[in-house]
Formats: structure tokens, sequence, C-alpha cells
């Protein structure tokens, strides 16, 4: 156990993000989501695994991971098929983790540009969210400088 890292991030999941840099995306999904071979395309080539509700693995990430602040489409979400401006209650809740680490637009993405976007991620953890929608990207920022 580490002090000041969430005892969710286990050590494959932090090797991944410390490997990560900016512009890069990292893809978090429900357990319908086909992680598996999607991960298999992405830059760190396997599947990453948190077994956490979505909201609570979005906390534990963004406890260590700087959003972009670059570009406007830093965050997004699967959208509802049949309905692209609902806001499913799994999405809320993840919305909520990233307004409380700033100020950003949840932006929404058709299913199929998800996976494509997906597939270009430089990793993919799978979550345990069985609610629908639980599928988020979230593109990597900067550290600043020590003053």
């Amino acid at each position: 156990m580490l002090k000041g890292i969430d005892p969710l991030l286990n050590a494959e999941v932090l090797h991944a993000l410390r490997s990560m840099g900016h512009g890069d995306d990292l893809v978090i999904v429900d357990t319908n989501f086909p992680a598996s071979s999607v991960a298999k395309l992405t830059s760190w080539g396997k599947l990453l695994r948190i077994d956490a509700p979505a909201a609570r693995v979005a906390e534990a990430i963004l406890s260590v991971y700087p959003l972009d602040t670059f570009v406007d489409d830093t965050v997004a979400r699967m959208e509802v098929v049949g309905d692209p401006d609902r806001l499913e209650p799994v999405q809320q809740e993840v919305k909520e983790k990233i307004d409380a680490v700033g100020d950003f637009t949840l932006n929404s993405i058709e299913r199929y540009a998800f996976y494509e976007r997906a597939k270009n991620a430089f990793a993919v953890i799978q979550t345990g969210e069985r609610r629908f929608y639980g599928c988020f990207a979230l593109r990597m920022g900067v550290v600043a400088p020590d003053e």
C-alpha cells in the first residue's frame, strides 16, 4: 500500500498512466464494451481493469491524471443511441467527478465514433460498471513545473 495514492490504482494501471503523455487518450469503459478487442489496438496493447463503478474509477484516475486544458474535446462520453442529448445517471455521476477537478465540457460522441476514438487511445480501462453507457474518454494534459 502506498500513501497518497488511491488504492484502486493498481500497479499496471499506474504504469500505463505514467507512460502516457500530453494529448494521449485514456478510455474508461463499462462491462459491456468490447474492451479486450479494442484494447489490443491501442498503444498500450492490452486491457487494464479496475473492478469498481465508473464514477469511483474516474475519481481514482482523476486523483493523479491531469486533464488537457488546450483542447475542447478533453472529456467525452458515449452518447445514448437514439437520444444523443440524454445523460444517463452513470454519465452524470462521472461528470460530477470531472467537474470536481475543473471546468470541462462533457462532450457527446456517437457510439461507433467512440469505438474509433477508443481504438486510437493510449489505453483502455474496463470497469465493473454494469449500467449502460458507462464509457468515457479522457485526454491527458500536462503537469506544470514547480515555481
